[in-house]
């Protein structure tokens, strides 16, 4: 039995990749802050998304489903209001729940579950963005292109620096808020920023961190591994044709990922600075991740929408040294085991099937985090589901122990042993040696989905809303518009001027200490 409720503060980032990261093994990456949370805390070695793009692996991460199950499948999918999610929970517990920058909600329910959204978010809450798997040939306006990537590099300002320099005042707003109020209640805040998130642009200051010739080029290219039908597609997606990029060019996009990944450190540094401050730190257990990662480049892939290791493995950090000694988890863990660690981190015990709204596909990580279960006990299995842009059909993963199995119907499936083959370099599953290993996957992947069914539900999902998109267009206003009462701001006539001024002081002057 964990002691009393802790705070729990979340600090997203947007495709950020653990590799990315010095606390997962990565030399050019200057993040100070997240080092020293990661040092200080538990990390989880191989923790993976469980579906590499970012509405539906937002959506795992809230409800603790996969996307097979919650019917969140791409970005423009509704992530219906009767889907429970962490916050509801944690309502249910005596918690606060607080959502500052972006959760990509898609549909009517705006809120789901969180107390308050502080911040509007980045990304449109309509069905705009809806894939149509029936017409693949057609490109549509919204997909990725390359100009994120020909176009990389100093900017003075971008919308995605006004969205999340604006998330993290309003999250430290907040933690201020909490502390001139006495911290009687405890509270889930989420900060999620959209930085490292392509358009790869970031401020001179942030790219002169960083020494041009450290900048690393990708390990593998696409000319090193055997070429697949899904790296195929996402090519033509985003139109990357032979000889498009050159290595400056590459090594300029990866360079101003670097950059945004320095501010994305900074931006954490000041909420772990807020924190200390307003002496919140100490019971608050702050958790580092990601949504999904980011290629950048390797196989000659970019951005996401696919199962390899930059795209799929995602940082998982835990810090609360009063409560969790420092130690690295090698198990296979995913983004569905956030919710019932929450739950037991703030009920005390996971929930059972009993006591789920909702069956839930995730385990509780706590046994991890206090050391009664071993890096390497457990089931030590996660898996993936991808259903939109870029596939033909439902795309699945099941990482196992040391092995990855990638498969699709009517395409060849992948295995890797990710022990021994961490770049991914030699595809097994074609080997007459690994036959067994294969047929068990191949069964395993038949008990767990079936993969007709879910095609069928996709391709209605689909139809249904490029219908209603076109039907309602801009009648679909579904952004959230943050509420703020102007009456209840600094200073106004409903209390006096001494009692408005000590109130929003923090710590209170002792004059005026009850």
């Amino acid at each position: 039995m964990l002691r009393k409720k802790p705070n729990i503060v979340i600090l997203m980032a947007d495709q950020l990749s653990a590799g990315a990261l010095s606390a997962y093994g990565n030399t050019v990456s200057l993040t100070p802050h997240i080092d020293s949370l990661a040092r200080e805390g538990v990390i989880f070695n191989s923790a993976y998304c469980n579906s590499p793009l970012c509405a539906p692996s937002r959506s795992s991460l809230m409800t603790g489903q996969f996307i097979s199950h919650n019917g969140v499948y791409d970005n423009a999918a509704e992530f219906r209001a009767e889907n429970p999610t962490f916050c509801h929970y944690l309502r249910r517990e005596g918690y606060k729940t607080y959502l500052s920058g972006k959760m990509h909600f898609c549909g009517p329910d705006q809120l789901h579950g969180f107390d308050e959204r502080l911040t509007t978010d980045i990304y449109p809450a309509d069905f705009g963005w809806t894939p149509d798997w029936r017409n693949p040939q057609r490109r549509l306006d919204w997909y990725h292109n390359m100009s994120s990537v020909l176009d990389a590099g100093e900017c003075i300002r971008t919308n995605q620096l006004d969205f999340d320099d604006e998330a993290l005042f309003f999250a430290r707003q907040k933690l201020f808020d909490i502390a001139r109020q006495g911290n009687e209640q405890p509270f889930l805040l989420v900060m999620s920023l959209t930085h490292p998130h392509d358009p790869f642009a970031i401020p001179r200051r942030y790219l002169e961190r960083y020494r041009e010739q450290d900048i690393d080029l990708p390990r593998v290219s696409a000319a090193d591994v055997a070429d697949d039908p899904h790296s195929r597609r996402l090519r033509s997606m985003y139109q990357l044709t032979d000889g498009l990029l050159s290595q400056q060019q590459i090594r300029r996009a990866r360079h101003a990922y670097y950059g945004a990944l320095a501010y994305v450190d900074d931006q954490f540094g000041q909420i772990k600075e807020t924190l200390a401050a307003t002496g919140l730190a100490e019971d608050t257990v702050t958790i580092v991740l990601s949504d999904h990662g980011e290629m950048l480049g390797e196989r000659g892939l970019w951005y996401k929408m696919n199962f390899y290791e930059g795209a799929a493995r995602v940082p998982l950090i835990v810090h609360a040294p009063g409560r969790f000694a420092p130690r690295h988890i090698s198990q296979n863990v995913s983004l569905v085991d956030v919710l019932p660690t929450l739950v037991e981190l703030a009920a005390g015990s996971a929930p059972t099937p009993e006591q789920s709204a909702a069956p839930l596909d995730g385990r509780s990580l706590v046994p991890y985090l206090t050391g009664e279960t071993g890096g390497d006990g457990g089931d030590n299995v996660a898996y993936g589901e991808y259903l939109a842009e870029g596939a033909l059909a439902p795309i699945v993963m099941i990482r196992r122990g040391p092995w990855k199995y990638i498969a699709s119907p009517g395409e060849p499936a992948q295995l890797f042993d990710i022990s021994r083959d961490p770049l991914e370099l030699h595809n097994l599953a074609a080997s007459p040696e690994y036959g067994n290993d294969i047929a068990g996957f191949e069964r395993e992947a038949a008990l767990r989905w079936d993969l007709d069914a879910l095609n069928r539900q996709v391709l209605a999902s689909q139809h249904k809303r490029l219908f209603l998109n076109e039907a309602l267009g801009e009648a679909a206003a579904w952004d959230y518009q943050p509420r703020q009462d102007a009456g209840q701001r600094y200073i106004r006539n409903n209390q006096t001027l001494d009692e408005q001024e000590a109130r929003a002081r923090y710590p209170r002057p002792s004059s005026t200490r009850s």
